[in-house]
């Protein structure tokens, strides 16, 4: 079972209604594949959707992919079955649930106890599938906190910046850019940051939602760099495109990287060898704050795949 400690750093966002995208998805190089039952089939289409998603779970070859399918919204009319056909059906292949439009721990806790009562029919292992939780509105915001802690299945949080814009009444058409008149500085600095509390406060990742101008790299560039620098984990791609920019954006640089670990090194000989709880590197103070934000920028490079170009070399 995969963990809120996988790499997210692109999450593919596929349409279930076209088997074409499903199996060209298997190939690309995002780190979770998300297979969209919701927003991005039509209604009269939702049956045969599921059916493609099923048939691409367990005929497929997804690697180490996180894979994951968003079912629609617990209110609706076809949550209920999204959640029962998929997981009977392909539970085994699949890694979480990600939910949309959750506005409350009610609806979280529904899920959990559908899925418990499923893995059971279906002999499953126990809380074998995890949840994702997608905020999209101003009721999901207001009740983050209570979101994030309300299932021990929860791995993340996710941001749905246009249904959040539209709840807000932001003027702008354009899903996940700043709005063009808005002078303000980030328009989704508040959302990203209350989200990413909640989400570190339970031990959760934070994702960011969408970039949808396919054509503007530079635009997306900015945004995935800004949640990136923030602290979130990663963002969803809706064009193969994207992957390339958004993995970059979530990996540290080599230098970075290197740095991080000497820190780590460093940190460990002074504290250990020379029992000192504060010390200068390379003309810098490190003590175990610096660790700890060494120990993040060192697990993001690995979860990259990095490999160190330099080690610690302790004093004569």
């Amino acid at each position: 079972m995969r963990g809120s400690d996988e790499s997210r750093r692109s999450c593919l966002s596929v349409p279930g209604s076209s088997p074409r995208f499903l199996a060209k998805a298997q190939v690309l190089d995002a780190d979770q594949v998300l297979l969209d039952l919701e927003d991005a089939v039509a209604p009269d289409a939702k049956d045969d959707a599921r059916a493609h998603v099923i048939t691409a779970l367990t005929a497929g070859d997804w690697g180490s992919k996180v894979i994951t399918v968003r079912v629609n919204g617990a209110t609706t009319r076809w949550a209920y079955r999204d959640v029962i056909d998929v997981v009977e059906q392909a539970g085994s292949h699949l890694d979480t649930i990600t939910l949309p439009k959750v506005t409350g721990p009610d609806q979280m806790a529904w899920l959990d106890l559908l899925l418990g009562q499923v893995e059971q029919a279906a002999g499953l292992p126990e809380r074998g599938i995890g949840i994702e939780a997608q905020i999209e509105d101003a009721r999901g915001l207001a009740a983050v906190e209570q979101i994030a802690g309300s299932s021990p299945r929860l791995e993340a949080l996710v941001f749905g910046p246009a249904d959040f814009m539209a709840s807000l009444g932001m003027r702008s058409l354009q899903i996940g850019a700043q709005p063009p008149d808005y002078a303000g500085g980030d328009a989704f600095h508040y959302p990203h940051l209350r989200m990413l509390v909640a989400a570190r406060a339970h031990g959760l990742q934070a994702i960011d939602g969408p970039y949808a101008a396919v054509a503007d790299s530079d635009g997306l560039r900015r945004s995935a760099a800004s949640a990136a620098a923030l602290g979130y984990d990663g963002k969803w791609v809706i064009h193969p495109g994207q992957i390339d920019i958004v993995n970059a954006a979530f990996s540290p640089d080599q230098a970075s990287y290197d740095r991080a670990e000497l820190i780590l090194d460093a940190y460990e000989y002074y504290t250990t060898v020379e029992r000192r709880g504060a010390v200068r590197l390379d003309g810098e103070m490190i003590d175990e704050a610096t660790r700890k934000l060494a120990l993040v920028a060192a697990s993001r490079g690995r979860a990259a795949g990095l490999t160190r170009t330099s080690r610690f070399h302790p004093p004569e």
